[in-house]
């Protein structure tokens, strides 16, 4: 199997902070999901974001994101959130990633990342050694 075609899951639980007053998972509560299971993915090839930054001096930053929201979660539910790379331009990368509860998708959404400088914040190159890691 190609490393592209991999997707990373990381499970977390709902809690109370996640919801609204109906016990039902508040619509930004999703993003948070999704930014630790990107974090978490990232740490399988070897890195942390402070890691990057310190050993590097880049950075990725959400550009841009679009989320479909299926079917709502609810308190106490173990959700299964993934990351998956759809793809890698010069300086952006492309996830799809979906928020699950045992087979049941409830939420999907592709995040557009791009790699900037730590001192600058402007757009650079992927570093190829994470393009090699991630292609």
């Amino acid at each position: 199997m190609n490393k592209r075609e991999k997707i990373f899951s990381w499970p977390v639980r709902v809690y109370f902070q996640d919801t609204d007053a109906g016990g039902v998972v508040y619509h930004a509560s999703y993003v948070n999901f999704m930014e630790r299971a990107r974090t978490e993915w990232l740490r399988t090839f070897g890195y942390s974001n402070a890691g990057l930054m310190k050993a590097l001096g880049v950075v990725f930053v959400v550009r841009s994101l679009k989320l479909d929201y299926l079917r709502p979660a609810l308190l106490d539910d173990l959700l299964e959130v993934t990351a998956q790379i759809k793809a890698i331009g010069r300086s952006r990368v492309t996830l799809l990633q979906t928020v699950q509860r045992s087979d049941e998708l409830l939420t999907e959404g592709e995040v557009h990342l791009v790699c900037v400088s730590v001192d600058s914040f402007k757009p650079v190159s992927v570093p190829e050694l994470l393009r090699k890691q991630w292609s």
